[in-house]
């Protein structure tokens, strides 16, 4: 039963210090994937851009995480109806909509957006060359309050030296289990050394 207990302690072991180092791990590229991009952190070509409002529901819930594919050059001017595009609007804020309309003008294409979840599209055309990336399809509910947090300093400095002081602190706990566990064996090896006879 003790070999048991050990073996299974042993292997809870691992799979906590597995979880701390894979935690903070994932922490440290969040927070600086979000500081080199200079706003939302970046994982394999796509921007992870927090929900804040209700405006595209039930597309995406406020505070899901979607994922969006920066467009460059020629791709914003081929968007399509039905595609849910980020935008910058006249008050520089970063708009998450879907094109219901499309106008050219010459070389210039302007697209007219609406929220799913508004009553009406929105006041101002987009400008194609405001247009900064489309929606992939991919959204994680709630977690983009997280983002948002760990985009702060505060959150950022938590969420970096949490789970390092964390994992620290375990290592520190299986070091003295291990000593723990070594000194009762050298106690046992030094009473047999003292028994054999001279």
């Amino acid at each position: 039963m003790k070999f048991t207990w050990r073996k299974a302690r042993k292997i809870l072991s691992s799979i906590l210090t597995a979880i701390l180092f894979i935690n903070l791990v994932v922490m440290a590229i969040l927070v600086i994937s979000s500081k080199a991009s200079g706003g939302e952190p970046q994982i394999f070509g796509y921007q992870l851009k927090s929900v804040l409002s209700g405006s595209m529901e039930p597309t995406f819930l406020t505070g899901s995480i979607i994922a969006v594919q920066p467009l460059e050059g020629e791709e914003k001017r081929s968007l399509k109806e039905g595609d849910v595009i980020t935008f910058i609007d006249s008050e520089e804020r970063l708009i998450t909509h879907r094109v219901i309309g499309i106008k050219t003008s010459g070389e210039h294409v302007m697209y007219e957006t609406k929220g799913d979840n508004n009553n009406a599209a929105d006041i101002d055309p987009v400008l194609s060359d405001n247009v900064q990336a489309i929606y992939s399809g991919f959204t994680i509910p709630y977690v983009g309050y997280f983002i948002d947090f760990a985009q702060s300093k505060e959150g950022s400095a938590i969420l970096l030296i949490t789970p390092g002081l964390l994992l620290l602190v375990y290592a520190a706990f299986s070091i003295y289990q291990g000593l723990k566990e070594l000194d009762p064996q050298k106690k046992k090896t030094d009473s047999d050394t003292e028994e054999k006879p001279a």
